[in-house]
């Protein structure tokens, strides 16, 4: 069964959000590094720059899923495995900065 899609205006906002996201992630990427560049603390500087990257991913999904959906060549939603493990993957790495973080804190005091 072939049914047929109107994008109308679902793929501007899918754009329109990741977008944003990168925006805002890229906003508190450089707040985060400036703080890391003035107080000399390293790990700051790195997660820093691994905030900048995630927001440049964000903007280039957000452009590449904004194509594919106006040229309705993917589905509507990716599949929940997907997002469950890209969530138990971001916890993990977040969990460890915080660990990490916790631990220069604790040597700074």
């Amino acid at each position: 069964m072939n049914l047929l899609r109107d994008p109308g205006l679902q793929a501007e906002r899918t754009a329109l959000s990741w977008s944003r996201t990168g925006l805002a992630v890229l906003a508190n990427a450089l707040l985060a590094l400036r703080e890391g560049w003035h107080g000399q603390h390293g790990p700051i500087s790195v997660l820093a720059c691994v905030m900048l990257v995630a927001a440049a991913a964000a903007v280039i999904y957000g452009t590449w899923r904004r194509q594919q959906l106006l040229n309705g060549e993917a589905p509507l939603a990716v599949s929940a495995h997907v997002i469950a493990t890209a969530s138990i993957i971001s916890l993990m790495v977040c969990g460890a900065v915080v660990v990490h973080l916790g631990g220069c804190a604790a040597r700074l005091l």
